[in-house]
């Protein structure tokens, strides 16, 4: 996007807010909330709350980077200033830019879910096919340019936060609030410890407000950066939090938790027949489309920006070793999500990213505790405090799919490991005989950490 010129061209804070729901509000909710029944049971509309409380405090890491550092770089930048250009903030700016990718993957799976509910069952199998044929779509679009997208993304915006919100309001008015009794265990987490099974489905519900950190790259285009940044992020996750919890609630009043787990790839649409009919079901396919096609269009275009970044920093090969093609970066992207919707289903999809979400996470938090603490003002505690409410939600997820489908683990273990390895071997190429690295980017007072 073209840098706006002047301050009357910004964002303003309101302006921020619509756009970070737009992105947090997406696609994710309507495949994740059958994938926590899932795990939790009826428990499900309490882990979009507890999954607040985690992110809430994950958020004042963002928070205080944002006010201190506001770029369009958003979380390359902080990984930046507290690493310094080298492997580690190569690794994790990859592992962020991976997790973009797996949500592009997961919309577009979604796409393909809730799009073949207008189609007789015996198309069942072909969810994987219309979510490539989407993510196809998304690269021409993004091809033709910017204005396009932009077009777009404020009408689709409002369409489906209001849509949603719509159903979650209208779902309660009609089934009223449901028992929450916690009885029900669900059987993939009946072998767990009590309490577990909660805490590791809390990397679902945190995945469900990650979009808040693209709020982060809005610092070379909103008024009042150092402010308006932090009250954005806080705004949007408070408002995500209250139609999350809404549409759970409307959610477990038309379903049976049986019945939502039977339809976890569209459970959106299967709780709306019952309470509205047919039109409701509709209804909630048509929201579902809106909010998948604009929202992998979206992702794409950020994922591949930051790519294009990654490159231009030299943290990661230059792409325009890829030839003559158009935008090698937007390629790149839009073929690994290909791949992962052609290889993954819906469930693994998330888990994945999940889980190179939360490692990227920590590596925030610690780094604004460990490297910075002359350079920005903070309360100490918060970080270590968003540090431990991570791992616990990470140790608790990996043990879970370590007991349930040990095939993620392995995935996301070659997927970190072929990252580190490749990133350190590339970084290795461009060290010069004095072990310095000229990285194209501005270096920071960290910039000896971890280069080696």
């Amino acid at each position: 996007m073209k840098k706006s010129k002047g301050e009357n061209n910004k964002l303003s804070l309101i302006g921020s807010i619509s756009l970070g729901t737009g992105v947090m509000i997406g696609a994710g909710i309507f495949v994740l909330m059958g994938q926590i029944a899932e795990l939790v049971g009826d428990l499900f509309p309490i882990a979009f709350i507890a999954g607040a409380i985690v992110v809430g405090f994950s958020s004042y890491s963002y928070v205080k980077f944002s006010s201190a550092f506001p770029s369009s770089g958003g979380v390359v930048k902080f990984l930046n200033k507290s690493y310094g250009p080298g492997t580690t903030t190569g690794v994790f700016s990859l592992l962020m830019y991976v997790s973009m990718v797996v949500s592009e993957s997961l919309v577009a799976g979604t796409f393909g879910a809730y799009t073949l509910r207008l189609f007789p069952e015996s198309f069942a199998g072909y969810a994987s096919v219309l979510g490539i044929l989407l993510l196809v779509t998304a690269y021409i679009v993004n091809i033709l340019g910017n204005k396009v997208i932009g077009a777009t993304a404020t009408f689709t915006a409002i369409i489906k936060v209001l849509g949603i919100a719509l159903l979650a309001i209208a779902g309660l008015i009609a089934s009223g609030f449901a028992d929450i009794t916690g009885n029900y265990i669900p059987q993939n987490t009946e072998a767990l410890p009590q309490g577990l099974g909660f805490v590791a489905a809390l990397a679902l519900a945190i995945l469900a407000y990650k979009g808040f950190t693209t709020i982060t790259n809005q610092g070379g285009d909103i008024k009042n950066p150092h402010k308006n940044l932090g009250r954005s992020i806080i705004i949007s996750i408070l408002i995500c939090t209250i139609i999350y919890v809404a549409l759970a609630l409307a959610v477990a009043g038309g379903l049976t938790i049986p019945e939502i787990i039977a339809a976890k790839d569209y459970a959106l649409a299967a709780a709306a027949k019952p309470v509205f009919g047919e039109w409701g079901s509709w209804f909630t396919i048509g929201i579902a489309i809106i909010a998948t096609v604009s929202g992998v269009i979206a992702s794409v275009f950020s994922s591949s920006r930051l790519l294009a970044m990654l490159s231009n920093m030299k943290q990661v090969p230059s792409l325009k070793r890829m030839g003559n093609f158009k935008n090698p970066a937007l390629i790149f992207t839009v073929s690994l999500a290909i791949l992962l919707t052609a290889l993954l289903d819906l469930t693994r999809i998330a888990s994945i990213g999940a889980i190179f979400y939360l490692i990227m996470d920590i590596a925030i938090h610690w780094g604004l505790f460990r490297h910075l603490k002359k350079e920005v003002k903070f309360q100490p505690l918060i970080p270590l405090i968003a540090i431990v409410m991570d791992i616990a939600v990470l140790t608790a997820f990996l043990y879970l799919k370590y007991l349930n489908d040990p095939l993620v683990l392995i995935v996301a273990a070659i997927g970190i490991i072929l990252i580190i390895v490749a990133e350190r071997l590339f970084m290795i190429s461009h060290t010069d005989d004095e072990g310095n690295m000229p990285m194209g980017m501005e270096t920071t007072s960290n910039n000896n950490n971890n280069n080696n």
